[in-house]
């Protein structure tokens, strides 16, 4: 947390840092140790679990599971590094996939990891079958962004015995536009800039979501571009909109006349600020909508691990250690939940990295006075005593006998 790197980098890291026990490490021994973390890593996982338990009793009714890729520099071990979809937009590399749940509030439950040509619902069903063994969880609903989950998949969902909450992309489900987004009814408030409405067609449950800031937004973003198409018309006629293809949608042309399409444009302002999902399950739809909105935790969880926590690119051979180095990653995120949780319950109006970055400027200075050595640190600044007290860590004596 203090410093992602490598296994070399850690090697390097930790003779920068006053630690007794870390004397006679060395490079092996943490390659070695990530051997000895895969063996242990379900066990981990489910003792972590238990520890946290009474703080998320009520929330593992409803878990969040989602996959992102990992590349590899170079071959990678066969069997696990395979081509695949890749969400980096690298194809030409190999790649494993990761799986991770996570509870509502989102606090990290487990991981898995599969080979990269898998696909989500193969993943799905591996991983759910295994949470359900390890852990009390009540139900899973799988919770999709729009347009990753085609209807088959779907169908596959509902053959598994599991229930789903998917974005629609509006416009390109005809029914949407014309009926869903059409049907009359009254929104409901669920919290701020959120309503809801609920439409039921041809036997599907969608789920029709209104940020009325956001449809402002868009009404006014859209009136500016008809204002510059007029002017654009009023000066140059059809030759002024020569290559730009965004616009044709908005004109009708009428042999050598063009005028501005107002029946596109009413259309279009039936969308403002709206997202549709479509669900089978039974939750209510104020719920159905708040879930479908917690999915940017899995999301920017995903963010995490690969940007700050250095999840990928992947360097390692064997298929223990990409797992391990994976479990090494998804245990520091866990730990950086935690932290961050008992900043906010603690009042300390600071991030996790804000925190962190005061810690690390704390540092130890080896003293000799009249034969006598002490350890001393300098001044805690910023932040940093709270950091050791949410961590429950004692804090460093200003002076010590060495």
């Amino acid at each position: 947390l203090l410093s992602p790197c490598s296994k070399l980098g850690v090697s390097r890291w930790i003779e920068e840092v006053e630690e007794p026990s870390f004397a006679g490490l060395s490079l092996h021994h943490f390659y070695r140790a990530l051997d000895v973390l895969w063996e242990y890593k379900e066990r981990l996982e489910e003792d972590l679990f238990r520890r946290r338990q009474d703080l998320f009793s009520q929330e593992v009714d409803l878990v969040f599971f989602d996959t992102t890729t990992v590349s590899f520099q170079g071959e990678g071990p066969e069997g696990l590094a395979e081509h695949g979809y890749s969400r980096d937009r690298r194809p030409d590399l190999r790649q494993i996939v990761v799986a991770v749940a996570m509870t509502k509030g989102g606090v990290p439950i487990a991981h898995e990891v599969f080979p990269g040509s898998t696909s989500d619902i193969k993943s799905f069903a591996q991983v759910i079958s295994s949470l359900k063994a390890r852990f009390p969880i009540g139900r899973v609903i799988v919770v999709s962004d729009r347009g990753t989950v085609s209807q088959g998949n779907l169908e596959l969902l509902s053959e598994l015995g599991l229930s789903y909450i998917v974005g629609v992309r509006m416009r390109r489900v005809r029914e949407v536009g014309e009926e869903i987004l059409s049907r009359p009814g009254r929104y409901r408030q669920v919290a701020e800039n959120l309503k809801v409405k609920e439409v039921r067609h041809q036997g599907k449950r969608y789920i029709v979501c209104l940020n009325e800031e956001e449809a402002e937004r868009e009404r006014k973003a859209r009136e500016e571009m008809v204002e510059k198409l007029r002017e654009k018309l009023a000066r140059g006629g059809l030759k002024a909109l020569v290559g730009s293809r965004g616009w044709r949608k908005y004109l009708r042309v009428r042999g050598a006349e063009v005028e501005i399409d107002e029946e596109v444009l009413k259309g279009e302002a039936r969308y403002d600020g709206k997202y549709v999902l479509l669900t089978d399950s039974d939750l209510p739809a104020d719920q159905v909508a708040l879930a479908y909105k917690g999915l940017w935790r899995v999301e920017a969880a995903f963010r995490q691990l690969k940007d700050q926590l250095e999840l990928g690119p992947i360097y390692h051979w064997t298929e223990p250690r990409v797992r391990a180095h994976v479990a090494v990653c998804f245990l520091a995120f866990l730990l950086e939940v935690e932290l961050e949780r008992r900043l906010r319950e603690q009042g300390v109006g600071a991030s996790f990295r804000e925190v962190i970055s005061d810690l690390k400027r704390v540092k130890a200075v080896h003293l000799e006075v009249k034969g006598k050595r002490y350890l001393a640190r300098t001044e805690l600044s910023g932040r940093a005593y709270q950091g050791f007290r949410v961590a429950g860590v004692a804090v460093p004596p200003r002076v010590a006998a060495l």
